[in-house]
């Protein structure tokens, strides 16, 4: 098969009224992300932040009201964030878990959660676990599941 030789047909003229209504129209550059390093990307990312805390807090503060009130505690659990340990106060326990420190920090405030230094003594006695619990911790030798 012989190659296509394209077809030069010569430049062509353009009306110089379909110019203009194409420089008038404009973009949506206000939904458009701002470039990296600009301070409008700053303020992009503090508003996906309190967003995030935001929802977090509305998160800890159902799980307080669903146990009677709530402790926890902050643990770092590095490139993935911040893990946000609850107890409440009926035993029940569950987490959450931030991007950052901060975020878990700002959603702890937030939703007037006490914080505990670490995960130990009289925060860790109240946490009652079920046979659930337990079954997923020991595996199969408990004829739990697998763990892999």
């Amino acid at each position: 098969m012989a190659p296509v030789t394209p077809v030069d047909h010569g430049p062509r003229r353009i009306p110089a009224s379909s110019i203009a209504p194409m420089a008038d129209t404009t973009h949506a550059d206000d939904t458009m992300p701002p470039a990296p390093g600009t301070a409008g990307a700053k303020d992009a990312r503090a508003k996906r932040a309190e967003r995030k805390a935001a929802r977090l807090a509305r998160e800890i503060t159902a799980f307080s009201r669903a146990h009677g009130g709530a402790e926890g505690q902050l643990a770092y659990i590095g490139q993935a964030g911040t893990r946000i340990v609850l107890v409440g106060t009926d035993g029940g326990w569950g987490d959450l878990v931030a991007p950052t420190h901060e975020i878990a920090a700002a959603a702890a405030e937030r939703a007037g959660l006490t914080l505990h230094e670490t995960f130990d003594g009289e925060l860790a006695a109240r946490v009652r676990t079920g046979p659930y619990e337990w079954t997923r911790m020991a595996g199969i030798q408990l004829g739990g599941p697998s763990n892999g």
